[in-house]
């Protein structure tokens, strides 16, 4: 297998030779900007998450890189070459959303396709094993739940030894063991210095998973760092508390520092930006929270923050 040198500085940080190097691309279709001006690298042995609302430009951002449209304007390479060079040497495995599979062949058969066609394949059965399709290969294609095609997939993305795995939505439609089978095989990639990129809505997925976390809104770069960063950057905590009888939301707004605000009975839930002056504050109402928590946020949170915060700057300009 050829990988390229990257060293990881103590930090988080990786120097060296970029895997996916994106250099000021754009992107349009027709007066709609779906990729704009984004410059980015992804690094050998790198777990990175690419998140976003609908429309941020997530799908259009994979398909830049793996060459399936060109770019208006920038440069996307990956290994120092084009994408659809890269991927004609076998260097990179894509599971997406779009595109059906083959109906009436086997499991083992189309597998065994995919791996005839990679120039640096695995064995069929290894294949078959690490996507847990042992035990269905010679089932039909169409007669497969949305979760087995997942995996078929999955394994057609990881058929031969590539430098880079592109999974978008990857886990969609798999139960709780199959997830974590599946990001068992994922972590086995990366120690062996593959990069993996996967774009998800399921935000406690790159939480666990990523040790990068990319977010794209209206096509640009929101945010891009460790989930305990992106954490960080939402600049807010979450404060849960339960009161002795029920308060109306009115009062509750009058304490400081406050970014959301939801009461539930007795209970309620609290984001702010200075939590500690938030608690002080309650007491000051004559308030006298039970159960006090005050935590930060989960990457869902901070990323529903971010957003929001994005979108009431663009409201004021």
């Amino acid at each position: 297998m050829t990988t390229t040198a990257s060293v990881n500085t103590g930090d988080g940080r990786r120097t060296g030779a970029p895997v996916v190097s994106f250099e000021n691309v754009s992107k349009n279709y027709g007066t709609v900007r779906a990729v704009s001006d984004l410059s980015l690298d992804l690094h050998p042995g790198e777990t990175v998450a690419l998140l976003g609302p609908n429309g941020a430009g997530k799908s259009s951002t994979l398909d830049l890189l793996l060459g399936l449209r060109n770019p208006d304007a920038g440069r996307v390479e990956i290994f120092g070459t084009t994408p659809q060079q890269a991927i004609l040497q076998g260097r990179v495995g894509a599971m997406l959303q779009t595109g059906g599979l083959m109906e009436e062949v086997k499991v083992r058969e189309i597998v065994k396709l995919a791996c005839d066609l990679h120039p640096k394949a695995f064995p069929v059965d290894q294949v078959l094993e690490a996507a847990d399709l042992t035990g269905i290969a010679d089932r039909m294609v169409n007669k497969l739940s949305g979760g087995q095609e997942q995996r078929v997939r999955f394994a057609m993305a990881t058929a031969g030894a590539n430098d880079l795995i592109v999974l978008d939505e990857p886990t969609t439609g798999m139960d709780v063991s199959a997830r974590q089978a599946f990001w068992g095989v994922m972590r086995e990639q990366t120690r062996q210095g593959r990069t993996v990129l996967f774009a998800t809505h399921y935000l406690e997925e790159a939480d666990a998973i990523a040790d990068r976390v990319i977010v794209l809104r209206g096509g640009k770069l929101l945010a891009d760092g460790s989930a305990a960063e992106i954490k960080a950057k939402a600049g807010a905590r979450r404060i849960v508390f339960d009161l002795d009888q029920p308060v109306g939301e009115g009062a509750l707004r009058e304490l400081p520092f406050l970014s959301s605000l939801e009461v539930s009975g007795r209970t309620v839930r609290i984001q702010s930006h200075d939590a500690d002056a938030t608690v002080h504050a309650l007491y000051g109402l004559g308030l006298y929270p039970r159960n006090l928590e005050v935590a930060g946020l989960g990457l869902e949170q901070a990323f529903l923050a971010i957003n929001d915060a994005a979108t009431a700057e663009e409201a004021a300009k």
